[in-house]
């Protein structure tokens, strides 16, 4: 028997799904056959944000439905909200770094660009992020794939682009990355770094094979960010941000300095720490683990196997208005976590900045 598993035809997502390709025939002991399959997001050149959600994933599930393909990998950041009838996601694999990164001429790190660098990015969140540090870049929408982007700072058109680490590791391209940027700085996306497997529901011989590539704390750092993101009814293409760490996650933390802040984070200039291949170099600012931040030294405590903590953030597209609030709770509770942080931010007033966005 071979599986035929639906993937797109680009170099990160043929990368991606010879990943899952791998570790399904090891569990199953069955061949594993990739089936290129051609997305309205890979046809069109508009900007993300004017594309919708699901565009990456649409023709992926059609062939699903239609029994051309068996399984299909996607970027979970890519997938809408609410889920597909009839398909199920199967497998979440273990998280990849989901940290974004700066690729940058020289090798220059985020606050060494000159005045007037332009800085490419796609994503409108990285965007109002970048826009909120008060650095003074100019950041410039871009689209294309990896290749594509690392071209343009190469041949001098852009001083940097910023992408996500996860995907340029894959590629094994991480080495050309200048600067991680630390999450306190630049939140990712929800479910930034993680693959969802999907399959029809009522394959159930799959669904049982593919449950062996499934981790469970990425599971439900997904299942809070998700929650989040569907609460806040914003799309992958939102000023929304959303990370959930849990226990044995590389990016935890030690001993932090917190600064005195309010239910609005900072926007005015900002250090970017010392970057190394790890979540946080030493020292940097971490929020206490409640729904407030707290002025002082901090410990950052030590958690259990059993304990999530979700930070969110609603930016408006300027990056002038910033909210952003945490919330701590138990694995089980993960996705009820993120709707209450979601209502949290809402009440905070973030409503008023997605009702621009909507």
């Amino acid at each position: 028997m071979t599986f035929r598993l639906g993937t797109r035809a680009s170099a990160l997502a043929l990368a991606q799904s010879r990943m899952v390709a791998d570790a399904l025939a090891r569990a199953s002991g069955q061949d594993v056959e990739l089936v290129q399959i051609t997305t309205a997001g890979d046809r069109s050149t508009a900007p993300v944000a004017q594309l919708g959600v699901g565009v990456f994933v649409s023709a992926l599930r059609d062939a699903l439905v239609a029994k051309d393909v068996d399984l299909a990998v996607h970027s979970y950041k890519d997938l809408p909200t609410a889920p597909a009838d009839g398909l199920v996601i199967a497998a979440t694999p273990e998280r990849e770094d989901p940290r974004d990164a700066l690729i940058a001429r020289d090798g220059l790190t985020l606050t060494e660009l000159p005045p007037g660098a332009r800085v490419g990015t796609g994503a409108v969140r990285r965007i109002a992020q970048l826009r909120a540090l008060g650095l003074p870049i100019e950041t410039v929408p871009i689209r294309g794939n990896v290749d594509t982007r690392l071209r343009r700072v190469a041949s001098g058109e852009l001083d940097a682009v910023v992408l996500a680490r996860a995907g340029l590791s894959r590629l094994g391209r991480a080495h050309e990355v200048t600067e991680i940027l630390d999450p306190l700085l630049m939140l990712p996306a929800p479910a930034q770094g993680v693959l969802a497997v999907e399959c029809r529901a009522d394959d159930l011989d799959l669904f049982d094979a593919l449950r062996a590539l499934d981790h469970g704390p990425t599971r439900a750092a997904v299942d809070a960010e998700r929650a989040l993101l569907a609460t806040l009814e914003a799309g992958c293409s939102a000023p929304v941000a959303g990370l959930a760490e849990t226990a044995g996650d590389r990016w935890l933390s030690g001993p932090a300095q917190v600064p005195a802040r309010d239910d609005r984070w900072l926007s005015g200039p900002a250090q970017v720490p010392a970057r190394d291949d790890r979540w946080l170099s030493g020292p940097a600012q971490v929020p206490a683990r409640d729904d407030r931040w707290l002025s002082g030294l901090a410990q950052v405590p030590a958690r259990d196997d059993g304990e999530i903590y979700l930070r969110g953030a609603v930016l408006s597209p300027d990056g002038r208005v910033a909210f952003r609030l945490s919330r701590t709770g138990t694995l089980a509770e993960a996705s009820t976590i993120g709707r209450l942080l979601a209502e949290d931010l809402l009440g905070a007033g973030a409503n008023e900045v997605l009702g621009v966005q909507q």
